[in-house]
């Protein structure tokens, strides 16, 4: 994969997309157990959103526990570290939404997930986790830089209130490679100055805009300046495709 795209290994299971077609040694997927083969409502968008397709994506993580006993959703969210992990680590099996337990969650890629408002976790992605604090030190000049302080900082810039996302105006040429926008009512991932078509599948058509263009931004403010200050997002091999056609 090119352009900056990159993947790292370890986490859950049900990736759909198969570990051959990640040209990056290998990702490697454990066996999660299932009650049903029907798709639960744990797809991450890079809004928040959760819906129910049958697409697993690259990486899982979480928000808390949002479902009750029963396995309805019933909350947006809980707390604030919003984590994004690897599809396996340490031979852990993890049965999806079990009672009193948190809800997993999955996303296409690194960059849904911090448009959604998620960081790197510090145990199952230890070296994504260091990289992003630096890259957040590098942004938030004399900020804490520890954990929960991220969260609080994060948590403000995703939510105006509880289940609102928060978002902003910017020029394109002032967003960085792995940042999300809104386009016509469609997320749109900005990838070397072109906007590349969100799907659960993967990213899709390409379009081009004026680098004076100004853009509604999905992805958390401080997210979008730990991105420009270095931070390489895990990124769907889908992008090197898209991003040659249009």
């Amino acid at each position: 994969m090119g352009g900056g795209a990159f993947l790292l290994g370890c986490g859950l299971t049900l990736a759909t997309v198969p570990v051959a077609t990640v040209p990056v040694a290998t990702v490697p997927v454990a066996t999660v157990q299932r009650r049903s083969t029907v798709p639960m409502r744990n797809r991450v968008t890079p809004s928040g959103e959760l819906i129910a397709v049958a697409d697993r994506g690259l990486l899982w993580g979480n928000r808390g526990r949002l479902h009750d006993q029963d396995g309805n959703l019933v909350r947006y969210s809980t707390g604030r570290a919003w984590l994004i992990c690897v599809l396996e680590f340490k031979g852990r099996r993890r049965q999806l939404w079990a009672p009193g337990r948190l809800t997993e969650l999955f996303f296409l890629d690194e960059a849904t997930g911090l448009a959604a408002g998620h960081r790197p976790c510090g145990e199952c992605r230890v070296q994504a986790h260091r990289a992003f604090k630096r890259a957040w030190a590098t942004a938030h000049p004399g900020q804490e830089v520890s954990a929960p302080a991220i969260d609080a900082h994060l948590h403000a810039d995703r939510l105006a209130s509880p289940g609102v996302r928060r978002g902003y105006l910017a020029r394109l040429a002032d967003l960085p490679d792995g940042a999300m926008v809104d386009l016509d009512d469609r997320p749109w991932l900005v990838y070397h100055g072109h906007l590349l078509a969100w799907s659960p599948s993967g990213y899709q058509d390409r379009r081009t805009r004026p680098p004076a263009t100004t853009l509604t931004v999905i992805t958390p403010r401080a997210a979008v300046a730990t991105l420009a200050a270095g931070y390489q997002p895990v990124l769907h091999p889908s992008v090197d495709v898209a991003a040659s056609t249009g």
